[in-house]
């Protein structure tokens, strides 16, 4: 946990004690006034009011209207109360559904203020928005990180050819895909160094969620077939310390880990560029070089078992 959790708790604590203090004065700043209003209503504005019709009608309208105004309040904060309840029950810290520039800063912000940032686990279809675009929100993060685990779809996978069936012109979809995927690997590489550990594998099926672990929050995307993944909303999980298996945080991160566990999804090894595959016990079972397809041999559908190596 970072330094800056202890300044952090401090300075939340200091604006919850100003709240409670202002809200304090406000009450008793009420308390002092009610003798001298009731005083005034009682002997001043009910005897002008009471001898005059039309204006004792105008505060029958006006009394109805703040009576309306305030039960309305009433059931919007009840509203408020239950929907805050189960955001809190979901874990559900921040939603945004535009992706205006207004919003990205608000993000931006929002990771520069997380206390731990040491450690990213992200799962993404081609990862380029995060590791290769130069306006990416984590690119600052993701240079000082420690750890970084990396789950891509595999473009020359099964997957791929799904996820790319779905658009208007799917050959461009894939390559561009393939594109994507090879300009992450490139950035990645160049983020291996001496105290970092990285690691990237690639999963088959078609992609559905986008998931970016940092620190105890995660976002969450939905990127099923579509290449327009910004038009969905972008939710914020955080973990709750107190009741850790409450909320979608556990939730997703148990997913995550089940996918990086899975035997079946490679891990890539950017010495050899070759995708290692491990058995349940951790044992290598093959060496593939990536990309798994060659041209040559697409056609009859050999290709990706010509490419297998023994590890």
């Amino acid at each position: 946990m970072s330094v800056q959790s202890p300044l952090l708790d401090f300075w939340r604590s200091v604006r919850h004690i100003a709240a409670h203090a202002v809200i304090t004065l406000i009450a008793v700043a009420i308390a002092f006034s009610l003798p001298k209003a009731a005083s005034y209503i009682l002997f001043n504005w009910w005897p002008r009011m009471q001898e005059d019709a039309q204006k004792l009608l105008y505060a029958e309208i006006g009394l109805a209207a703040v009576l309306v105004l305030l039960l309305n309040l009433v059931k919007l904060t009840w509203d408020y109360r239950n929907q805050a309840r189960m955001a809190a029950v979901a874990a559900l810290v921040y939603a945004r559904e535009s992706d205006d520039w207004l919003s990205r800063r608000f993000k931006d912000n929002q990771l520069r203020r997380l206390p731990w940032k040491r450690d990213l686990t992200i799962k993404a279809v081609t990862g380029y928005g995060t590791f290769a675009a130069e306006d990416s929100a984590l690119k600052a993060i993701i240079q000082d990180c420690y750890g970084l685990r990396v789950m891509l779809l595999n473009p020359y996978g099964p997957g791929a050819e799904v996820y790319a069936a779905a658009h208007s012109d799917p050959l461009a979809a894939l390559a561009e895909l393939r594109r994507e995927v090879a300009a992450s690997i490139e950035a990645l590489r160049r983020l291996q160094g001496p105290g970092k550990n990285i690691g990237l594998k690639f999963y088959e099926d078609p992609p559905f969620w986008k998931l970016v672990f940092v620190g105890e929050h995660v976002w969450v995307r939905c990127c099923h077939s579509t290449r327009d993944g910004d038009k969905f909303p972008e939710y914020v999980f955080a973990l709750q310390p107190e009741r850790p298996n409450r909320g979608f945080f556990p939730a997703f991160y148990t997913h995550f880990l089940n996918e990086w566990n899975d035997a079946r999804h490679p891990r890539y090894a950017f010495d050899t560029n070759d995708l290692i595959y491990r058995d349940a016990k951790g044992g290598k079972v093959r060496r593939v070089p990536y990309p798994a397809v060659a041209d040559s041999g697409a056609a009859d559908g050999t290709a990706g078992q010509a490419a297998l190596v023994p590890a």
